[in-house]
C-alpha cells in the first residue's frame, strides 16, 4: 500500500489485545503509517470503543474512511466472554475488585436457561457508571474513580441472540449478537441479578461487527511491522 492509499481511505481489521485501550491502538497504528510515509497528518479512527480488558475485533479506518465510521459503529455486533456468578464489582467487570458476594446454591441449568430468554428482544439496559458516556461534559468513569455517583437514564437496546455455551458454576459461558450502544457488563450484572445473586463480566472478546469477523484481523503489532517491511 502506499501514501494515498492509506490518505484515499482504508478499513483495517484489527484484533485488540488485553489491557490495550482503543484509544493505543489507533495512536499506535497512525504513528507507523506517519512514519513509514513521511507524513505529517493523517486521519485515523475506530469504529466501536472496546473496554481495556476486552479483546476482538476493532475496525480501524484511515483517510476519508473515516466519514464511514458512523456507519460502522451502526451495525450488529457479535461477543463471547464469561459471567462469573456470585459476585458483584463496581465497575461490573475486573477492572475493580469485588465488593459483594452472593448465594448461588439455588442455581440450576434450568433457571439458567429461563433467565437467559427474559434477555432477547427489545431490553431497557442502564449504562455502568465507569463507561465513556459524557455527562456534563465529563466521562462517567472519571466521575466514578472519584467516588463520585451520579444518576444514569436507561435506554433500549436490542439483543438479537444470547445464548449460554457452557456452565460450570460459578462461571457461564456465553455468545451474544447485540445492537449498537449494548453494554455487555451490564447484561453480566442484570443477568446476576435476575438469578436472585450477582454476577460481573470476567472476559468479553468481540468476535464480530456486521459481517466482518475476528478471524480475519490481525494483532496491531503485527500490522505495524507489515507496514514497517513495505
Amino acid at each position: 500500500m502506499t501514501t494515498e492509499d492509506f490518505q484515499n481511505g482504508q478499513v483495517l481489521l484489527i484484533d485488540k489485545p488485553l489491557k490495550w485501550t482503543s484509544f493505543q491502538v489507533v495512536n499506535k497504528l497512525r504513528w507507523a503509517i506517519r512514519k513509514k510515509f513521511d507524513i505529517k497528518k493523517i486521519k485515523v479512527g475506530h469504529a466501536g470503543t472496546l473496554d481495556p480488558l476486552a479483546t476482538g475485533l476493532l475496525i480501524v479506518c484511515t483517510g476519508k474512511f473515516t466519514k464511514k465510521i458512523n456507519e460502522y459503529q451502526g451495525l450488529p455486533k457479535e461477543y463471547v466472554g464469561t459471567f462469573t456468578l456470585g459476585t458483584t464489582t463496581p465497575s461490573f467487570d475486573l477492572e475493580t475488585t469485588i465488593d459483594n458476594k452472593f448465594p448461588t446454591n439455588h442455581i440450576t441449568d434450568q433457571l439458567i436457561q429461563e433467565t437467559t430468554s427474559q434477555f432477547t428482544g427489545e431490553i431497557k439496559q442502564k449504562p455502568p457508571l465507569f463507561s465513556a458516556i459524557k455527562k456534563d461534559g465529563k466521562r462517567l468513569y472519571e466521575l466514578a474513580r472519584k467516588g463520585e455517583t451520579t444518576e444514569i437514564p436507561t435506554r433500549l437496546v436490542s439483543i438479537y441472540e444470547f445464548d449460554i455455551t457452557r456452565i460450570d458454576l460459578p462461571e457461564l459461558d456465553f455468545r451474544v449478537k447485540c445492537s449498537k450502544g449494548t453494554y455487555i457488563r451490564s447484561l453480566a450484572d442484570d443477568f446476576g441479578k435476575a438469578l436472585n445473586s450477582g454476577a460481573h463480566l470476567s472476559r468479553l472478546r468481540r468476535t464480530k461487527i456486521g459481517d466482518l469477523s475476528v478471524q480475519n484481523a490481525v494483532d496491531p503489532l503485527v500490522f505495524v511491522k507489515k507496514i514497517e517491511q513495505m
